[in-house]
C-alpha cells in the first residue's frame, strides 16, 4: 500500500521543492519481460520508441488498446540482456491484456513488484545525498538513464536510475534483494531525506502536469493527444492504435491545461468545465497548491485551451471562475528533472 503521510503535509511538500525527500515507490507496478521478442512484445502495446532504447536507457508512454486509448502509462527499460526488459505501469491487472495482445510474440511477462521494491529520493539535493552513499559516479548518470549492473547506495545492492516523480531532480533505486528494502530507507533517511507520502505527490504531480491513471483518465476512454504526449507517441513504430493516432496527430481534438480557479472551494475530481453554459472539457485533478493556490489539470477543447481563456468550472450547483495557465504551470520547461 502507499503511505499517505508522515503527518505534516507542508513539511513534506517543502523538502521535494526546496531540499531532498523520499517516498517508497514499491507498490509501483513491475512486469519481467523476457524471450526473444522481449522488446518487440513491449513495443507492441506502448506509444513510445521502445525498440530504439539503448540498454541503460528508459522511456515514458501510454500503453494502448486497438483504437489507440490509453489503457495505462508508464516506463520502459532496458537492461543489459538482449531478450529482457522491464516494463513499469501503474495498474497490476494487465495480464489478460497482455495475454491478449502478446499472444504472436516469442516473450513471457511476468509480475514482479513485490521482488522489486524501490525508493524514489526526490529533490534539488538529492544527487548530494545519493552520491554520498555510493561510489558510483552519480553525476555521470544522465536524465532516464540507469545504471544495468547493480551498484551499491548505502551498501545495499540496487539498480540506480535518473528517474523520477514530481517534477524535480530525483533518482530512484530499485533493490536486488527485497529483504534489504528496510536497510536501504535508513540508509537514505539517516543521510537527511524527508520521508514523504501520496497527499504531497498529489499536490506535486499537478502542479507538474503528470497524470495518473484513474484520477486523470480512465482504460480505453483518451488518447495520448488528450495529455500532450505528442512526443511520446512514436508513429513510426508499429503497434497497437497506430493508425487511428496518425489520423488524430495532425489536429488533435483536445489539449492538457492547467486551471487557475477562484472562489473559495476546491472543485472535486471530474468537474465539468463550460464556457458561456457549453461544456468544453472535465477538471481530472484539483489541488491546493502552498505555491499556485487552487489548481486543477484539465482537458478542453482545442479551441478553448488557449492561455489566459477563462471558463467556469461547476462547483457543487454552481460554478467557480478560472482561467487557463500554461502546463506544467511550475517549471513550465522542465528544466529541474533535468538538471
Amino acid at each position: 500500500m502507499w503511505a499517505e503521510g508522515f503527518g505534516d503535509l507542508l513539511k513534506e511538500y517543502a523538502a521535494v521543492r526546496d531540499d531532498v525527500a523520499v517516498w517508497d515507490v514499491s507498490p509501483l507496478n513491475k512486469w519481467d519481460f523476457r524471450g526473444p521478442d522481449a522488446l518487440k512484445a513491449a513495443q507492441h502495446v506502448w506509444s513510445n520508441d521502445a525498440l530504439g532504447l539503448q540498454v541503460g536507457q528508459a522511456r515514458y508512454g501510454a500503453f494502448l488498446d486497438e483504437d489507440g486509448r490509453l489503457v495505462d502509462d508508464g516506463t520502459v527499460y532496458r537492461t543489459g540482456r538482449p531478450d529482457h526488459c522491464w516494463v513499469m505501469t501503474n495498474g497490476k491487472d494487465h495480464q489478460d491484456y497482455f495475454d491478449a495482445n502478446l499472444k504472436d510474440f516469442s516473450v513471457e511477462f511476468e509480475w514482479i513488484a513485490p521482488r522489486m521494491p524501490h525508493l524514489g529520493v526526490i529533490g534539488p539535493r538529492s544527487r548530494e545525498l545519493v552520491q554520498g552513499l555510493t561510489d558510483a559516479d552519480v553525476s555521470a548518470l544522465k536524465y532516464f538513464r540507469f545504471y544495468p549492473d547493480p551498484v551499491k547506495v548505502g551498501g545495499i545492492e540496487v539498480t540506480l536510475s535518473r528517474t523520477g516523480f514530481g517534477g524535480e531532480m530525483g533518482f530512484e533505486l530499485f533493490l536486488t534483494h527485497p529483504e534489504d528494502a528496510a536497510t536501504l530507507w535508513e540508509a537514505v533517511t539517516g543521510a537527511g531525506a524527508t520521508p514523504f507520502g501520496v497527499d504531497a505527490i498529489e499536490i506535486l504531480r499537478i502542479e507538474a502536469g503528470l497524470i495518473v491513471t484513474d484520477y486523470d483518465y480512465e482504460a480505453h476512454q483518451r488518447t495520448p493527444y488528450d495529455f500532450n504526449l505528442d512526443r511520446m507517441v512514436a508513429l513510426e513504430r508499429p503497434g497497437l492504435g497506430k493508425d487511428e493516432l496518425r489520423e488524430i496527430a495532425a489536429n488533435p481534438p483536445n489539449r492538457f491545461v492547467t486551471l487557475k480557479v477562484e472562489g473559495d472551494t476546491l472543485p472535486e475530481y471530474g468537474a465539468t468545465v463550460t464556457k458561456g453554459g457549453d461544456e468544453i472539457g472535465v477538471l481530472t485533478s484539483p489541488t491546493d497548491s502552498p505555491r499556485f493556490g487552487k489548481i486543477g489539470l484539465a482537458i478542453l477543447s482545442s479551441a478553448q485551451a488557449t492561455v489566459g481563456n477563462e471558463v467556469e468550472v461547476a462547483v457543487g450547483d454552481g460554478t467557480t471562475g478560472a482561467a487557463v495557465d500554461v502546463l506544467p504551470i511550475y517549471d513550465t520547461d522542465k528544466e529541474r528533472p533535468r538538471a
